[in-house]
């Protein structure tokens, strides 16, 4: 061991991978971590972003040395993005980027997805030591934490963030602040506002405000929110993550020009996003910013040629720019490619409401009519299901292709699945309108939205009733009918459970019971009653198991 690195990490027993396009900066990396004493058989390497989350997908790596710039395909940062997304490592993992560049900055993409430490070319064992000690000492302080998490026990590793915060005061600021993370994550407003009130009491750190105007965000005091976010991306000019939040409060207030002033800070600093583009490149297309959103668009599709971030609205916020400029040879080029990125039954349904669309906008009625018709086909046949914004768009095609009663099925179910979202009932209501059904509308949107309460109180009648088998199929019926109204599903869910209690664990009915939170933590994040009823279901597994 060379001296003055008592404190360092012991190599030996721990896997590595590195990653490099060059076999003689791999052979290097390699060399120098058996320097630093570890395991030939320990040491993987990766040449690009396919064998690199190849590796990744089939083991447990202790420490990922990646370089930033790896040619053609995926880059380090990408490759990140996707271990994380995809779940293959997790917060034991240390993530060292090698760069040849000076600042971070050039190589930042995301602020959700950042290695735990740069290393700047040439690399030299001391600057490897020093790097992966610090970065190391600090996993250790979290290593039982990271357990509990990897468990999924939240309650257990807040109660570890507390132990450690007690006895640990070299790593108090960064306890604190995971457990004030941990906190808004579980759900626990109160607590986590509290947690970041105490944060915010030691020092003014920008990270706490974020999460404070976070709560804020989440009980709808959007005025707060913002006056906090405002103040924290004035003094804290690269925190990125607080322009995000910021936008999407201003939004939220329904100040989308001052949002797109905001996102369009962002990316002069950060460039490199593909989910923030997109998001600018959204903000822009609303406000009538045709050029601005097609830049933006453009940005978001090459970056995310090789990210595990990349989406199919991008491309279809592109091709809508483009129909809308004129250009619909382009749009129907750029439908095209989103169908050879993208193989699913939503992408091709999406990509053919825009087709009509360009078709109709520019006066091909023909074909706009042939989509149509294969559109009401997927609508009525399959039942395919998609989020309420395609599903206007259809409806809005199919009027306007003279299919009015495909339309009123599509318009039904859209109400029924949001049956309290007045702002989803307007857009309806405005359909009608443009169709000139205006007489029609209202008494449209009532009529299936008191068909979906109807439904929903059935079922819960029938359980107040101990019919609990008779609610079990109705609200199973009424969640298929439904499949994306929060209220059935919660309902369900809780009848479900209620059968669980009653009966006894049933291996099948509790997977469903899984199946239905992980549809609801989709479709209504950070909902307390998840929690509440996933942890009646597991202490029903733990005790009749």
């Amino acid at each position: 061991m060379m001296a003055g690195y008592s404190d360092e990490m012991d190599y030996a027993g721990k896997r590595f991978l590195i990653v490099d396009d060059f076999q003689g900066m791999r052979s290097t990396m390699r060399d120098i971590l058996r320097g630093c004493g570890a395991e030939s058989k320990s040491i993987e390497v990766a040449a690009n972003g396919s064998e690199a989350i190849r590796y990744l997908a089939n083991g447990k790596f202790d420490v990922v040395l990646c370089d930033f710039n790896l040619g053609s395909g995926q880059n380090g940062q990408q490759i990140l993005e996707e271990a994380k997304v995809r779940e293959l490592i997790g917060p034991a993992c240390a993530w060292i980027m090698v760069t040849a560049e000076k600042t971070t900055d050039a190589v930042t993409g995301t602020a959700e997805y950042q290695p735990d430490a740069y290393l700047i070319k040439p690399l030299t064992e001391a600057a490897l030591r020093t790097r992966l000690a610090r970065v190391w000492k600090k996993k250790e302080a979290f290593s039982e934490i990271n357990k509990a998490l990897a468990r999924r026990d939240q309650a257990q590793a807040i109660r570890l963030c507390d132990e450690r915060l007690a006895v640990d005061k070299a790593n108090a600021a960064d306890l604190q602040r995971f457990k004030c993370q941990l906190l808004l994550a579980s759900g626990d407003l109160e607590q986590a506002k509290q947690c970041y009130a105490e944060a915010l009491a030691v020092r003014d750190t920008p990270w706490a405000k974020l999460g404070m105007a976070k709560i804020y965000y989440q009980d709808h005091d959007f005025e707060n929110a913002k006056k906090l976010l405002e103040e924290t991306v004035r003094d804290n000019r690269a925190f990125l993550e607080a322009y995000d939040f910021l936008a999407k409060t201003l939004q939220a207030m329904g100040e989308n020009e001052a949002s797109e002033e905001i996102l369009e800070r962002a990316t002069r600093l950060s460039p490199n996003s593909v989910v923030r583009q997109k998001a600018r490149g959204d903000l822009a297309f609303k406000l009538g910013k045709l050029d601005e959103a097609e830049q933006a668009y453009r940005k978001s599709v090459s970056l995310g040629e090789h990210s595990v971030l990349k989406t199919p609205d991008t491309y279809i916020g592109l091709a809508k720019v483009c129909s809308t400029k004129d250009s619909p040879e382009e749009a129907l080029r750029v439908l095209s490619n989103l169908n050879k990125v993208f193989d699913s039954e939503e992408v091709r349904l999406k990509s053919m409401v825009v087709e009509g669309q360009v078709h109709c906008r520019s006066g091909n009625v023909d074909l706009a009519n042939q989509v149509a018709k294969e559109l009401a086909k997927l609508a009525t046949e399959t039942g395919a299901q998609t989020d309420s914004e395609t599903a206007i768009e259809v409806a809005r095609l199919l009027l306007a292709t003279n299919n009015p009663e495909i339309a009123r099925v599509v318009l039904r179910r859209e109400v029924q699945n949001n049956p309290d979202n007045t702002r989803l009932h307007e857009e309806v209501l405005g359909i009608f309108d443009e169709a000139d059904m205006s007489d029609e509308g209202e008494n449209f949107v009532k009529t299936s939205r008191q068909e979906a309460v109807d439904m929903m109180n059935r079922g819960v009648l029938l359980l107040r009733e101990g019919k609990l088998e008779d609610a079990v199929v109705w609200m199973r019926n009424a969640h298929e009918t439904m499949p994306r109204n929060v209220r059935v599903l919660f309902n369900f869910i809780h009848v479900l459970v209620t059968k669980l209690q009653k009966d006894g664990v049933d291996a099948k009915l509790a997977a469903e019971v899984r199946r239905c939170l992980q549809l609801a933590n989709q479709l209504s994040p950070d909902d307390p009653r998840s929690k509440s009823l996933m942890e009646a279901v597991e202490k029903l597994a733990v005790n009749g198991a």
